[in-house]
């Protein structure tokens, strides 16, 4: 597995007798940990090294702030071991226009068993959220994405103030995140904290995520996605969707969502997709085990969903809904309709269980309502179910 490691000391390349590791240090290659320094070479020098070699490869970044531009970590490597542990703050540059319509900041593509470790990255994204607020540019960068790759770990991370999306894994497999915190404002726009899509065996555990997006979005192609142990908020919670852009476009299968609280979110338990033709699905879908703390919209389905009333009005969503339950979900709503499923009248939701969900508004029993959406409940069902 390949891992770069940012530690507190540079080290010349060495193979120690424990892990028989090659370790390669971005300070030998001229990074400098004064915030200014561009680093972007050294670093991928390091990582060059480290790919090339034959034998478990280490990237040792040391403590410190290394200024870093658009940077793409590129495979195959020789390698199919290699760390990326990051002791310090990786920080992009303050000015998005020095990175802008990149698509990203730090990116992995074709890589095979590479492991990043701790560390912060810095996106420095508010000067680009104001444009955004004010819709005066749309171009930003993703923190830190992994493309085309497999056998992926991303362990005790760190990312703060992404332009756009924190962490995106897209066309990956058997890829593991574990104990990272996500931390962007509550009105910073499309700041999505982790978001999974094209991808297959993603688990996602241990995790503080706050931002002024989805805590965790889940795009179309994902299967067998499994998710636990996730504080959310503030943020727009955890989402599938939005699915059915595309008229031909790849569905969402085998997804659990478990363990979960959400704090004076907009939404908790959310599934949306556009409100016009697509093959798109969302099927074989579990919520388990999630607190509700004064959120908005605690569980819902949205098959209307059409920004800005464009491209899609007066049409009915194609994306079928199907085999959804909701289980052991309790707390607290910020609005009347805790419950709200609202499915396309051409692909009615089906297969919609309800198991123990006791949802309150203002210390009273909140309110449901449905449209298209056909199941069944079970247990103790608060408020009172409209399948």
């Amino acid at each position: 597995m390949l891992t770069i490691y940012f530690a507190a000391a540079a080290l010349s390349p060495s193979i120690t007798s424990a892990s028989k590791a090659v370790k390669y240090s971005v300070s030998s290659y001229g990074a400098k940990p004064d915030d200014k320094t561009d680093s972007t070479n050294a670093f991928l020098t390091a990582w060059n090294k480290a790919c090339s070699s034959p034998s478990p490869s280490t990237v040792y970044v040391p403590a410190g702030r290394f200024y870093l531009k658009n940077v793409a970590f590129q495979g195959p490597c020789k390698t199919k071991s290699i760390m990326f542990r990051i002791d310090g703050t990786l920080v992009a540059p303050s000015d998005y226009s020095v990175i802008a319509k990149v698509g990203n900041w730090i990116l992995f593509r074709h890589v095979n068993g590479v492991i990043v470790s701790g560390g912060t990255l810095d996106g420095q994204g508010a000067s680009l959220w104001s444009c955004h607020i004010n819709k005066m540019i749309f171009v930003c960068c993703q923190n830190l994405e992994f493309s085309n790759s497999q056998n992926v770990q991303i362990n005790g991370l760190t990312s703060v103030n992404s332009q756009l999306f924190h962490i995106v894994i897209n066309g990956c497999q058997n890829v593991k995140v574990k104990g990272v915190k996500v931390t962007a404002a509550g009105h910073s726009p499309n700041t999505d904290g982790i978001h999974v899509q094209s991808s297959a065996g993603v688990t996602i555990l241990n995790s503080r995520i706050g931002t002024g997006d989805d805590c965790i979005s889940i795009g179309p192609g994902t299967t067998n996605l499994w998710i636990e142990n996730i504080a959310c908020g503030p943020g727009h919670g955890i989402s599938i969707g939005s699915l059915g852009k595309q008229l031909h476009e790849a569905g969402v299968q085998n997804v659990t969502v478990k363990t979960v609280t959400f704090t004076g979110t907009q939404n908790g338990l959310r599934i949306k997709s556009w409100g016009r033709p697509s093959t798109g699905f969302a099927r074989g879908i579990l919520f388990q085990h999630a607190v509700m703390n004064n959120v908005q919209n605690p569980i819902v389905i949205d098959q209307n969903y059409c920004p800005g009333q464009k491209g899609c009005p007066g049409q009915a969503s194609g994306v079928k809904v199907s085999d959804v339950t909701y289980q052991d979900v309790h707390g607290s709503s910020r609005t009347e309709v805790a419950v709200k499923f609202a499915c396309s009248k051409s692909n009615p939701c089906t297969g919609i269980r309800l198991d123990g969900v006791k949802l309150t508004y203002e210390n009273q029993a909140a309110d449901s309502s449905c449209q298209n959406a056909d199941g069944t409940a079970s247990g103790v069902v608060q408020p009172s179910s409209c399948l």
